[in-house]
């Protein structure tokens, strides 16, 4: 890797934006990083948090877009809003991370990814982001990390609120809900919906697919909370996002438009109890819900579903020692598909044992966790991580942890029926797969007060058994590879006077240990940048996002070109009740392409489109 490189992203790009400086709290608490409550002055592991403001405040349209600007993550895209969106961290495969909303697993136990660009932002109270091994306290996929979403909840006096916003593209999004909490009671309900014609998703030549690829979607939110006596609560969540997106195939030679509609569905019941002063009961149980149905428009008209139900239950018991916590928790998760394509088995189980102990010793923080799971496919898993953190004062902290996790294979790759594709091959499960497993070292070194935060993680997560198509036309699944992925992430925000600078630069090298390939539409280095002014009522803000080469395959044969983007933001506070927004996208009009589908069997495959310039423009009422 090139040192001139390597210093130029050092003195350019640090930092997280996912906390601007002025929004810098010592004491904010984050339930992801231990499953427990912790203050992120003493949180081990590498966590960002992105807060209601944050959100409200960036002006984004879409979930994937805002977590392109946190550090560690990179995304590809297949043509616009509502397209089909990948989300690696880290480096690691886009099945490496597990989703979650309101603390119930979301995702498809089919493809085993979640399906981010169907979860709109409108939805979202708070985002906390878990980067690195996790399978210790999440069991399966937790590889690369965890996404925990929450749905914007009761608090304060009963308010009303509405956000409408219109933009290039013919974009239209409005969203409204009810907030409160009266007497022991919290309620929301949110309710949002986007409308957006969009772009032709494939970047072709020929006129039968180059169209507009719209986007619709529908959602829902609610949340209701009783506190029955101090010490007890009783809870319901419930969250449902129906979307319609068109798209193109990358056959040129025919109109191969086809229409998907996705459905993302949560719902579940929990039970706090203080069922001792040392002793706190937590029981949830809910499910989700994974839905695409896929109207396939093209010479060889089809209809086709794949959906997953995941019937989740956690129970989770903390207790409080003389020096620390001790958590023991039991987690079971039931997957079942349902599909037009006859899987060979369309069900399993999974029970998961979990032990962690969370310690803040003086200087010293320590937390270990240990998990075993036991799957009806492939038998048991033991996993483990352990992380200690030193205060060297109240503004420098050191911190290193070790830590295992797995994957499990998908119903795709072990119980996909045999298919017959023609001249392209054929595909069949393999349900003798083992789960892919990694072991994750690494280290940090933060500072943080009230006006800065800095950080640099050092990171090395080798993976083993990771499951590969065996490249035959009669094709299936295997474990194969070996991939190693060593990093760092530089991070840093800065607020001076009426400025605020924040960025982050990753350095990585995610590479197939056997070939010394790059893994596909992952880069050597990617990084962002961030500048605001406020100004009485007014806010302006710019940034950069920025990226190097990528490969579109695994042979490393088809390369996707490096790219740096520019946007523009503003905001101005009309009154204690009123803010208009404004933001500039991609102002240069820069071409570049995530995703492509180019390949072996396709080589003038053409790329997919991502958005030229564009401009929203939102007027949010929300009275204090």
């Amino acid at each position: 890797m090139s040192k001139k490189i390597i210093a130029s992203l050092i003195a350019l790009a640090f930092a997280s934006p996912s906390y601007s400086a002025e929004n810098i709290e010592l004491d904010d608490v984050v339930v992801t990083a231990t499953r427990t409550p912790q203050s992120l002055e003493s949180v081990i592991a590498d966590v960002s948090v992105i807060e209601e403001e944050q959100i409200q405040r960036s002006g984004q349209t879409t979930l994937v877009e805002l977590l392109q600007q946190q550090p560690g993550i990179e995304i590809d895209n297949s043509g616009g809003a509502g397209k089909i969106s990948s989300i690696f961290m880290r480096g690691t495969n886009s099945n490496h991370v597990v989703v979650m909303i309101d603390g119930i697993r979301i995702q498809s136990a089919t493809a085993g990814t979640s399906t981010f660009e169907n979860i709109p932002l409108n939805q979202i109270d708070r985002i906390e982001i878990l980067r690195g091994p996790a399978s210790s306290l999440y069991g399966q996929d937790a590889i690369g990390g965890v996404i925990q979403i929450f749905t914007k909840k009761g608090e304060g006096t009963t308010k009303f609120y509405a956000n409408v916003g219109f933009g290039t593209y013919d974009t239209k999004i409005a969203e409204g809900g009810i907030r409160g909490k009266i007497n022991d009671t919290s309620f929301a309900l949110n309710l949002s919906a986007q409308d957006i014609n969009g772009f032709s998703a494939l970047n072709s030549n020929d006129q039968k697919v180059n169209d507009d690829d719209a986007y619709r979607n529908l959602s829902v939110s609610a949340n209701l909370n009783q506190q029955l006596v101090e010490g007890h609560e009783i809870g319901l969540q419930f969250f449902n996002s129906d979307g319609t997106t068109r798209y193109d195939n990358f056959f040129n030679f025919t109109n191969f438009s086809s229409k998907v509609k996705l459905q993302q569905q949560t719902a579940s019941l929990y039970s706090k109890n203080q069922l001792l002063p040392s002793w706190k009961s937590t029981l949830r149980v809910g499910f989700s819900k994974d839905k695409l149905r896929n109207f396939d428009e093209s010479f060889a008209p089809g209809f086709s579903r794949f959906d997953t139900e995941q019937t989740q239950m956690n129970w989770q018991n903390d207790f409080t020692l003389p020096v620390g916590t001790l958590t023991l928790m039991y987690d079971r998760l039931e997957d079942k598909v349902t599909s037009t394509d006859a899987f060979t088995k369309n069900d399993r189980t999974n029970e998961g044992y979990v032990a962690s102990y969370l310690a803040n010793i003086g200087a010293h923080s320590v937390h270990a966790s240990v998990r075993e799971d036991h799957n009806s496919q492939f038998g048991s898993n033991l996993t483990g991580g352990i992380g200690y953190g030193f205060n060297f004062n109240e503004h420098w902290r050191a911190a290193t942890s070790y830590g295992s996790a797995f994957k499990a294979p998908t119903f795709n790759d072990l119980y996909y029926p045999f298919q017959d594709f023609g001249i392209f091959g054929s595909y069949v499960g393999n349900p003798s797969l083992e789960p892919e497993k990694s072991d994750n070292i690494e280290a940090s070194l933060r500072f943080q007060n009230a006006e800065t935060s800095a950080s640099v993680t050092v990171y090395q997560n080798k993976i083993r058994d990771l499951i590969a198509s065996n490249g035959l036309l009669a094709g299936t699944q295997i474990n194969v590879n070996k991939v190693k992925v060593e990093g760092v992430t530089l991070a840093f925000s800065q607020l001076w006077g009426n400025f605020e600078f924040s960025g982050s630069a990753d350095i990585q090298s995610p590479r197939d240990e056997e070939t010394d390939n790059l893994l596909a539409r992952r880069a050597n280095r990617h990084g962002k940048l961030a500048l605001a002014y406020h100004w009485n009522d007014w806010r302006f803000g710019a940034e950069s996002i920025t990226s190097s080469a990528r490969y579109n395959d695994p042979a490393n044969e088809y390369r996707l070109g490096g790219y740096s983007i520019l946007n523009l933001t503003s905001q101005y506070k009309i009154n204690a009740d009123w803010t208009l927004q404004a933001r500039a996208n991609n102002i240069f009009d820069k071409k570049y392409a995530l995703s492509s589908t180019i390949s072996t069997f396709n080589p003038d495959g053409p790329d997919y489109n991502t958005p030229g310039s564009n401009l929203f423009v939102n007027l949010r009422w929300a009275p204090k």
